[in-house]
């Protein structure tokens, strides 16, 4: 959508790289040095163990007020791409065609309405059911993430497949560093990262629930969509 993607693109994604390297990998470095293994979990905001365990006056509280702005900020933009998304679905002809209805601000309310219900729900799970429920919904959020993330590179190298067949590298404007070689060695940690959860009773329902619901969809999908 931007103006002009041949600088916007390979910028975004160079400052974007900058930013998960500053801003999750050292502050995972920095935490991992500094809270015990064993009472780390999802129960409690690190940040504030931390910082509990420093002896900073207020600076838990101060945490907790920047996380829950995080949090609800990340929840808007949740909201806005789960809706979006259910459109889109419902566009294709995969979901009700009720969905695809916008009104006259541009918004598809039922869309909205319906990743608004999901959000409340998953709120009272944390609230009345934090040991079972929710972290196995954070547990398959999780696993969603690193499989939406594996089938990145997965794409990439499908396109560069087909690119060659009526193209050259040359005409592309944006080229990956260190192709072929960096997607395979990103599906290959990623697959490690899918694997890994096995080993962490806390978050295995992501396995149990994710595994299974997409087999249902690509059956789902094929029977639907198959050619008879």
């Amino acid at each position: 959508e931007t103006d002009n993607p041949k600088e916007a693109v390979p910028r975004a994604i160079k400052t974007t790289i900058g930013r998960l390297v500053i801003f999750f990998v050292l502050t995972i470095v920095v935490l991992a040095s500094l809270l015990p293994m064993k009472e780390a979990g999802v129960s409690s905001a690190p940040f504030v163990d931390v910082f509990d365990k420093m002896g900073i006056p207020f600076a838990a509280d101060i945490m907790n007020f920047v996380i829950l702005t995080a949090i609800l900020s990340a929840g808007n933009s949740g909201l806005y791409a789960s809706s979006r998304m259910l459109w889109s679905l419902a566009n294709e002809g995969m979901l009700n065609k009720k969905l695809v209805k916008i009104n006259k601000h541009g918004v598809p309310m039922t869309a909205l309405l319906i990743s608004m219900a999901g959000a409340v729900l998953s709120l009272f799970s944390s609230i009345y059911a934090a040991d079972t429920v929710y972290l196995a919904l954070v547990s398959i959020a999780g696993f969603a993430v690193v499989v939406v993330w594996l089938s990145i590179p997965m794409a990439q190298l499908n396109f560069r497949k087909q690119w060659k067949l009526e193209h050259s590298e040359d005409e592309l404007d944006y080229k990956t560093p260190f192709n072929p070689v960096l997607p395979y060695i990103t599906i290959v940690l990623l697959a490690i990262s899918v694997i890994g959860i096995a080993w962490d009773s806390s978050q295995r329902a992501g396995l149990y629930f994710g595994i299974p619901f997409m087999i249902f969809c690509y059956l789902y999908h094929y029977l639907r969509f198959k050619k008879w």
